[in-house]
């Protein structure tokens, strides 16, 4: 069953100060070892890239290049996924809610993938399963 990561799982896996790295490192390598597919988009890794290059420097850009981007299977956002996502963002009408967040959100509803790598409750608001969060 595939596992959806997004921006914010990627961060704290690769920021060691952020608050729940220990948790994202600790999920992520048992994601890894019991070869469960790791699925996102094209959205999710230009911001993740963008965020850490702004936030940190081009070190941890290396790192996410290096190391994650292989293990990551990534959806090229097309169109249609991204009207997808621009309805979404106009329907939910919420400030905070990020056309990224609806990408993701309607990918995920597209390939019947519950699970999210993550730790932005917006997943969890819409009945995903944060596997990074402390149950």
């Amino acid at each position: 069953m595939s596992v959806f990561v997004d921006t914010s799982g990627l961060y704290a896996l690769l920021v060691g100060s952020e608050t729940s790295h220990v948790q994202v490192v600790r999920a992520f390598r048992d994601l890894v070892a019991r070869e469960r597919p790791l699925r996102t988009t094209s959205y999710v890794v230009a911001e993740t890239v963008a965020l850490l290059q702004h936030r940190i420097g081009l070190e941890p850009v290396r790192d996410f290049d290096e190391h994650v981007y292989p293990l990551l299977s990534i959806e090229w956002v097309k169109e249609d996924l991204h009207r997808r996502g621009m309805r979404r963002l106009s329907r939910e009408d919420r400030r905070r809610l990020s056309l990224v967040d609806c990408v993701s959100l309607e990918f995920m509803r597209q390939q019947r993938i519950d699970d999210v790598l993550g730790l932005d409750r917006h997943f969890a608001e819409a009945g995903h399963a944060l596997i990074a969060v402390a149950r």
